[in-house]
């Protein structure tokens, strides 16, 4: 059997979905792999998307009251990880922001709004497969992020019985590098995509064969208000866009839930506290790009790095 590299895109999620693969497999046989993974991704999608009034996460939003709303087993996984991601980022990974988001989206001034928290509501047991949300009335959920990581997660395993694989949801990145390959991501500088602002080496390393890349930033989701500007990454500590010197963050993890979610508290927590959450939360690497247009990385990050 020849090794051969075969690569998909497909439009999901509202952005790019890239899967590739490496190894010793028939081209036909990596197609059909890669179209199945495809087909599951575009179905976790359409259970969590907040843009589709039939996915389980609107009919959760919808719900307004306190009572206990029971959901499927990928919608509770994903909330499962978004708890964990809120722990492990000091609460700035916080999923109850809905409101507030759309509020930044809105120019006719700021509303008052009386949030939760990030830590008023739970995921309890259910009845069989599914789990029961436990909130304060009024939260709304917005996975965004979080899901999108998840999503490249959970499809990078579906392909871990081969050497190499790669899943790109939108810039949340999952992969898998067998040793000897040498497989590079490029991370483009947001004023001007034909840039790079670092290059990672994500091959050849057997002790991470494993991992996640993911990049947040204030750059590309970014619009004019009347009263200054709006972005989409909320500070649950002021429940309004955060007011940061960190124009974007990249992040190298365990998998690429995670990194997605150190990658947006970087952002969130600023020059001056993001590289020590980081290392708190055990980040394996990260890059910052800075509002006075300087590059910065965590001292582990240069053994990551293309010279």
């Amino acid at each position: 059997m020849t090794r051969v590299e075969r690569s998909r895109t497909d439009h999901v999620m509202g952005g790019l979905l890239t899967l590739r693969v490496d190894g010793p497999m028939e081209a036909e046989d990596a197609d059909r792999r890669l179209l199945l993974v495809a087909s599951r991704v575009r179905a976790w999608s359409d259970r969590l998307t907040r843009f589709d009034p039939r996915s389980e996460l609107c009919a959760l939003n919808r719900s307004s009251t306190a009572e206990p709303v029971s959901v499927g087993p990928t919608l509770a996984a994903v909330l499962e990880r978004a708890a964990t991601l809120t722990e492990r980022t000091e609460g700035l990974v916080d999923i109850t922001l809905l409101d507030e988001r759309l509020d930044a989206e809105r120019d006719d001034g700021h509303r008052e709004l009386r949030g939760c928290g990030p830590r008023a509501w739970s995921l309890c047991d259910g009845d069989g497969r599914t789990r029961r949300v436990e909130r304060c009335a009024g939260a709304r959920f917005d996975l965004d992020g979080v899901a999108k990581g998840w999503i490249a997660d959970r499809a990078r395993a579906l392909l871990t019985d081969l050497p190499s694989a790669m899943v790109d949801a939108d810039g949340d990145i999952a992969l898998h590098v067998a040793p000897g390959t040498d497989w590079e991501v490029a991370v483009a500088d947001p004023a001007d995509e034909r840039e790079e602002l670092a290059r990672f080496r994500v091959g050849d390393r057997r002790s991470t064969r494993i991992m996640g890349i993911a990049t947040s930033g204030i750059a590309i989701h970014r619009w004019e208000r009347s009263d200054g500007f709006g972005h989409h990454l909320i500070d649950p500590r002021t429940r309004r866009p955060a007011m940061t010197d960190v124009i974007q963050a990249t992040v190298v993890a365990e998998d690429a839930t995670t990194a997605e979610g150190l990658a947006k508290a970087a952002v969130i927590a600023g020059r001056d506290h993001g590289p020590d959450l980081l290392e708190r939360a055990g980040a394996w690497a990260a890059v910052l790009l800075l509002a006075d247009g300087s590059v910065v990385a965590s001292p582990s990050t240069v053994a990551w790095l293309v010279p």
